[in-house]
């Protein structure tokens, strides 16, 4: 399985820049080198983390961040740097901004995209800045993909298919809900289906991954960071929450919620309706929530039972 990737800075950045671009006080030598932006259940070495309440310091503090933009001065493990802010979230989405800003496309079909031979791109599609697509591919009409998104070879995506839209990721603030802004990708690998009004949000920091050979129906949502493996079916109508991993040769039925941040192995069956509201090991798996598939049953016509005994 692929690992989730971070908002990587074109050029190494150092503590001290990152500082005065935020106008904020650190702790830590001036020339510590920063790669890039990850966001906490997935950061790497190099990279910065926010953290904005003390319930989750100590994770931050202890994550392989090494640099910790934070809300308040403490004591700093070895190796690592931290930033000072009274509003981290504020400032992690100013980072996103200046090394990510948004680019308004100015036609249907940016000219900053590259289109691969033998692809079809029907009427009212909108493709825009820095959009990749392979070759003999399929995109039916009003296909919206948005900027950034990376689309491989014999693709086909049916039509109000929108590719790239922003994470449903906000903090609660007493104005209103504030968003934290998506400054990742989508990736749709070769001989994959999107059916008709799919919905594949881009990543917060990282990319929202389909697999190669993925199948999926219409009508489903995949949120922000998400992974989805090699060879997977995925019916009408389901959910996938955020940074969650489904592994390859999973099966998902109609009307399926998964949870963020769950781990369903390779070769997982979700029948349909069921509310997956944990990781799964390989298996069968049916309700909300969700249980092997064969105990499930078992319980439904022992309940059936009962209730033919109480009528008699």
């Amino acid at each position: 399985m692929r690992d989730f990737l971070c908002m990587k800075f074109k050029e190494t950045q150092t503590l001290s820049k990152i500082a005065n671009l935020l106008g904020l006080s650190y702790v830590g030598h001036p020339d510590f080198e920063i790669t890039g932006l990850n966001e906490i259940h997935v950061v790497q070495e190099g990279e910065i983390v926010f953290v904005d309440h003390s319930k989750y310091y100590d994770k931050a503090l202890n994550s392989a961040a090494t640099t910790v933009l934070i809300n308040k001065e403490v004591e700093c493990p070895e190796g690592k740097t931290l930033l000072i802010s009274d509003d981290p979230f504020r400032d992690f989405n100013k980072l996103t901004k200046y090394f990510n800003p948004f680019i308004a496309s100015k036609s249907s079909i940016s000219d900053s995209a590259v289109i691969g031979e033998n692809t079809i791109i029907q009427p009212n599609v909108f493709i825009g800045e820095h959009v990749t697509i392979g070759r003999n591919c399929i995109i039916h009409a009003n296909v919206s993909i948005n900027n950034d998104c990376i689309i491989g070879d014999n693709v086909t995506i049916h039509s109000n298919t929108v590719l790239g839209s922003n994470a449903f990721y906000y903090k609660k603030r007493p104005e209103g809900f504030d968003p934290l802004i998506s400054g990742g990708r989508v990736i749709i690998e070769d001989n994959v289906d999107l059916g008709a009004s799919c919905t594949i949000d881009r990543g917060v920091t990282g990319d929202t991954t389909i697999g190669e050979g993925t199948k999926i129906d219409n009508q489903v949502h995949v949120g922000h960071d998400t992974i989805i493996g090699k060879k997977c079916l995925i019916a009408a109508q389901s959910g996938i929450a955020g940074c969650t991993v489904i592994e390859d040769e999973v099966t998902i039925w109609g009307q399926v919620g998964v949870i963020s941040g769950l781990r369903i192995e390779k070769g997982t069956v979700l029948m349909a309706q069921t509310g997956v509201m944990k990781s799964l090991k390989k298996g069968v798996y049916f309700g909300t929530p969700q249980e092997e598939y064969r105990q499930k049953m078992r319980e439904i016509v022992h309940i059936k039972n009962e209730v033919k005994k109480e009528k008699k």
